[in-house]
C-alpha cells in the first residue's frame, strides 16, 4: 500500500517542481518587459531604415505616396526583425538582470539560497517556446510578407523600365527526357513565353545525358499538361530543321509554374520548405540555399535560448565582479560575435563547403556550449 502510495505520490511532486514559484515569475515578467523594450527599438530602427531606402529607391523612380511607401515598409520590415530577434533577446535578458542586479534583487536572491538555475533556466525556455513560436507562426507571416514586397517591387520596378525583363529559365522532365527552356520574356496578361528555345536531352539508363534536339519558337504557352509553342523550329541531332506552324510538347509543370520564378529561401514560409526544396530538385536545380535556411529556422529555438543564457550569466558576473560596462560591452561583443559566426557558416553552407545541417547549427551548438560554460563557471566555480 505504501509503495502504491509513493508511486502516485510521484507525479505529483514532478508536477509541482514544474510549477513556477513567486520568483521565477517575478524574474520572468521582468525580462518580459525588457524584451518588449528591446524588441520596439529595434524594430523602430529597422522601420527608419526600411522607409529611407524604400523611399531613396523605389521612391526616387517613381512617384509614390508617402502611405505606400509606409505600406511596402510594414510587408518588408518584420522578415529583418525576425532575423535581429536573436539581439532581441540578448539585449532584452542583459537589461533585465542587470536591472534586478543593480535594485541588488539577485543578491538577495542568492543570500537566500536560490541557484542561479532557478531563474535563468525558465527564462530559458520561454526564450525556446518563444522560438518555437517564431518559426511556425511568427517567421511564416514574415517570409509572406517578405515576398509580398519582392513581387510589389518587381512590378513596379518593371513598369518603370518600360517593360524590360530577365531572361527566364525553367527546366522540368521525368524520367529519360529532360527540357531546358529560355525565355527571352514573358507576357503576363496573355500567359505566354515570348522568343522562347527549348533544349531538349535524353537519358540512358546508365543516367547520362545527350543532347537531342533544339526548338526555337516565337511564343509558348502552358496549359492542361503541354506546351503550345507558335511559329516554332526544330532541329534534332544530324537531321534538318523542320518547321512547324503549332506544335505540342508534354509537360510536367503546373500551369501557373511557367511564370513563377522560385521565390528566395527568406521569402519562403517555413511550411512550404520541404514542398520547395523537392519542386526544384525534380525540375534539376539545387536546392542548398533552401536545405541551409530550413535548418537555420529549426535551429532558432537554440539560438534564443543560448542567447539568453549568455547574457544571464554575464550579468550574474557583474554581482562578483561589480564591473558593469565591461561585462556588458563583453555580452554585446560575443553577441555580434555570434551574429558574424552565423553570416560565415552560412556562407560556407551556400557555397556547399560544409553541409547546410552544419552550417545551419554550428553557430547556436557553439553558442549555448559557451554560454553553459560560462554559467556553470559563474555558478559553481
Amino acid at each position: 500500500m505504501s509503495t502504491l502510495g509513493s508511486i502516485g505520490a510521484a507525479p505529483t511532486h514532478v508536477l509541482s517542481a514544474l510549477r513556477l514559484g513567486r520568483i521565477e515569475q517575478y524574474v520572468l515578467l521582468q525580462l518580459g518587459k525588457s524584451l518588449a523594450v528591446a524588441l520596439g527599438v529595434i524594430s523602430a530602427l529597422v522601420m527608419l531604415i526600411d522607409f529611407v531606402e524604400i523611399s531613396r529607391g523605389l521612391g526616387s523612380d517613381t512617384d509614390l505616396s508617402g502611405f505606400r511607401i509606409l505600406g511596402l515598409m510594414l510587408i518588408k520590415s518584420p522578415a529583418v526583425i525576425v532575423q535581429l530577434l536573436p539581439f532581441v533577446f540578448l539585449f532584452g535578458t542583459l537589461a533585465a538582470f542587470v536591472g534586478l542586479n543593480r535594485r541588488s534583487e539577485l543578491i538577495a536572491m542568492r543570500a537566500a539560497g536560490v541557484s542561479a538555475w532557478r531563474f535563468v533556466l525558465p527564462a530559458a525556455g520561454a526564450a525556446f517556446m518563444a522560438g518555437i513560436l517564431t518559426v511556425t507562426v511568427i517567421g511564416p507571416l514574415a517570409a509572406s510578407g517578405d515576398g509580398m514586397f519582392q513581387r510589389e517591387r518587381s512590378r513596379i520596378s518593371d513598369g518603370v523600365g518600360g517593360g524590360e525583363q530577365e531572361a527566364i529559365w525553367l527546366r522540368e522532365g521525368e524520367g529519360q527526357r529532360q527540357m531546358v527552356i529560355r525565355a527571352a520574356r514573358q507576357d503576363r496578361a496573355r500567359a505566354e513565353l515570348l522568343d522562347v528555345t527549348f533544349f531538349i536531352y535524353a537519358t540512358d539508363p546508365e543516367g547520362r545525358r545527350a543532347f537531342t534536339e533544339r526548338i526555337d519558337a516565337r511564343s509558348a504557352s502552358l496549359a492542361a499538361g503541354r506546351w503550345r509553342l507558335v511559329d516554332a523550329v526544330g532541329a534534332q541531332t544530324g537531321q534538318r530543321a523542320t518547321r512547324y506552324s503549332t506544335l505540342d510538347l508534354p509537360s510536367s509543370l503546373a500551369d501557373d509554374e511557367a511564370f513563377e520564378r522560385f521565390a528566395r529561401p527568406q521569402s519562403t514560409p517555413f511550411w512550404s520548405l520541404p514542398g520547395q526544396i523537392r519542386r526544384i530538385e525534380d525540375a534539376g536545380f539545387s536546392s542548398t540555399a533552401y536545405r541551409l535556411r530550413l535548418q537555420q529556422l529549426l535551429s532558432t529555438p537554440l539560438a534564443f535560448a543560448a542567447m539568453t543564457i549568455l547574457a544571464a550569466a554575464f550579468s550574474l558576473r557583474l554581482m562578483r565582479l561589480g564591473d558593469l560596462a565591461r561585462m556588458a560591452v563583453a555580452a554585446v561583443v560575443l553577441g555580434f560575435a555570434f551574429f558574424f559566426l552565423n553570416q560565415f557558416s552560412a556562407a560556407m553552407g551556400s557555397a556547399e563547403v560544409v553541409p547546410p545541417v552544419i552550417a545551419a547549427w554550428l553557430p547556436a551548438v557553439l553558442t549555448a556550449l559557451a554560454a553553459f560554460t560560462l554559467l556553470f563557471y559563474t555558478e559553481d566555480g
